[in-house]
């Protein structure tokens, strides 16, 4: 499959809704946001587990917004983001999308743990045990190898804010080596694995994205918003970006646009907040 290399600006590939218990704006919010920003792409995109009944009800949701006469140029897709749960890549994903029984748009790969041999570690965990001498190159290895193996068990990922698990275990992507980016670049480019710029958690860094890039591994630009007044606005991503040597749609951008008024309340809404804006300042 051939795509544009840029990473296009005029794309969110990670936005959460009020399906997800810590996110405050509904889905058709998050459209109309992507809408009045003049986005071409939107990945709706909620947390789920192996318990969640909610996915059928979200992806009639997701299909029904992208259907609506007025939606206009943004095209609304879907997702679910899912964790590690342990060192053989099992993702924690509803039985109906773990057998392929029930199809979203992609499947974002989620470090929120350290996938251990018996189960998701909490990063608490790992530091104590890494202070009783847990090696920080096995620690790595066995991120690595989960997240391929995680990869390899679905055919529409993405990885989500990638390595962003370091720093609450007391790494960095400094401490990666060559061979860990090649092997992890390698399988995402082999699986068609998406990886996400994520605007958030200012990640994956610069290094990183060059071995992606020269791997041929598809970079996609996401806010990880959880508040429909940061759906499509960049400012790490366009940083990472730059000193990555990445081109961008738009070209020499900062998608820092002004405050915007929402279409159905008319309320201004300041450029990250996502509050109404202070009458007095109208």
């Amino acid at each position: 499959m051939t795509f544009d290399r840029r990473l296009d600006l005029l794309a969110d590939h990670h936005v959460h809704s009020t399906f997800s218990d810590d996110a405050q704006s509904t889905l058709a919010e998050n459209v109309s946001a992507a809408r009045a920003l003049g986005l071409r792409e939107l990945r709706l995109v909620d947390h789920v587990r192996t318990s969640t009944t909610w996915v059928p009800e979200f992806l009639g949701a997701v299909a029904a917004l992208d259907r609506l006469a007025d939606a206009g140029p943004v095209a609304v897709l879907s997702g679910v983001e899912a964790k590690i749960l342990d060192a053989r890549g099992t993702l924690d994903l509803p039985p109906e999308i773990a057998t392929g029984m029930l199809r979203v748009g992609r499947i974002l790969i989620a470090d929120h743990q350290y996938p251990g041999i018996d189960g998701p570690l909490s990063p608490g965990t790992v530091l104590e045990r890494r202070a009783a001498g847990w090696p920080a190159s096995d620690v790595l290895d066995g991120l690595v190898h989960a997240t391929i193996l995680a990869m390899k068990s679905v055919d529409n990922a993405q990885l989500a804010h990638l390595f962003s698990l370091l720093p609450k275990i007391g790494l960095t992507e400094d401490d990666l080596d060559d061979d860990h980016l090649t092997t992890l670049a390698s399988a995402a480019a082999a699986t068609g694995t998406a990886v996400e710029v994520n605007e958030k958690w200012g990640c994956p860094g610069p290094r990183s994205l060059r071995v992606m890039r020269e791997a041929g591994v598809r970079l996609v630009a996401s806010t990880d918003s959880h508040q429909c007044g940061d759906v499509g606005r960049y400012r790490r991503v366009v940083a990472l970006a730059d000193e990555a040597g990445l081109g961008t749609i738009p070209g020499d951008k900062e998608s820092t646009p002004a405050p915007w008024s929402d279409p159905i309340s008319g309320d201004r809404l300041d450029n990250r907040a996502g509050q109404v804006a202070d009458p007095a300042s109208r």
